[in-house]
Formats: structure tokens, C-alpha cells, sequence
């Protein structure tokens, strides 16, 4: 149900179960979301925070979508660093997932993490990324 962009408050009234075992049961899921295609043309990377509980736990989301069917490739969580950028990047390798380039802002991390790729950086080539974050912001907000 998270899915198709049902909360966390509407699965627990539908099941008539409380919203804690709804997270727990997420929690504890061992579903993987799986690349549709193995070889991606251009693959857009870009990072945001959110908060999860309260103000104080900020999280960072760090994932790669394909702009051209709007697909998350991959995601990891964690915090805005060069170790959760290199994350993206193995989690990529893992899903045997290839693309021809990437893009992505400026930041440090992510120039050093794709080093060797053909690598597109700036805002102008990330543009995609940056709707895709305001409607996920949007979803998790309704979490």
C-alpha cells in the first residue's frame, strides 16, 4: 500500500490495526525494490533530508532516478557524507544496475563517489531529480 501512496494512518484504519504495527511490519520487511531494466542511458542523482519523528533525527535520502519513466533506481539512507554517496554507488553495482552517465549537483561527495564515470554535474543536469524530491518529500510526509 505505501506503494501506491496509501499512509500510514489509512493502512492502519482499513486494517483496523494500530499505526505501530503498521511500522513495524515495514520496518522489518524484507522487500526489495529491483532495477526494471539493467542498463540505464543517464541516471540522475541527488540527495534531501527529512525528519523522522522529530526534528531532531534528520535523515538524509540519497538515491538514483532514471529522469525519462521517473523510476528510483536506488536509494540508502544516512547521513550527508562521502561514506552514504559511496553507498549509492555500490548499491548500484549490487543491483547490477549499468548507465551510461550520471548527473548530479555539485556536491563533494557525489564528484568523488562516480570518479571514472562519465559524469555530468550541476543543477541544470539534474533537473528531474528535483520534482521527484518534492513529491517523495510529499509521500513521506504523509507517512
Amino acid at each position: 500500500m505505501p506503494v501506491r501512496g496509501t499512509g500510514i494512518r489509512d493502512i492502519a484504519e482499513i486494517e483496523n490495526i494500530s499505526t505501530k504495527k503498521v511500522l513495524s511490519v515495514l520496518v522489518h520487511s524484507r522487500h526489495m525494490i529491483r532495477p526494471k531494466q539493467p542498463y540505464y542511458d543517464c541516471l540522475e542523482a541527488d540527495e534531501f533530508w527529512v525528519y523522522v519523528g522529530k526534528k531532531s533525527r534528520k535523515v538524509w535520502l540519497i538515491h538514483a532516478c532514471h529522469r525519462d519513466s521517473g523510476e528510483i533506481v536506488a536509494f540508502v539512507w544516512g547521513k550527508r557524507d562521502f561514506k552514504t554517496a559511496k553507498k549509492l554507488k555500490e548499491k548500484l553495482s549490487d543491483l547490477g544496475v549499468n548507465f551510461g552517465s550520471i548527473a548530479t549537483d555539485d556536491w563533494d561527495s557525489f564528484v568523488t563517489a562516480f570518479k571514472g564515470e562519465k559524469h555530468l554535474t550541476g543543477k541544470k543536469y539534474a533537473v528531474g531529480t528535483e520534482g521527484n524530491n518534492c513529491r517523495m518529500r510529499h509521500h513521506i510526509r504523509i507517512l
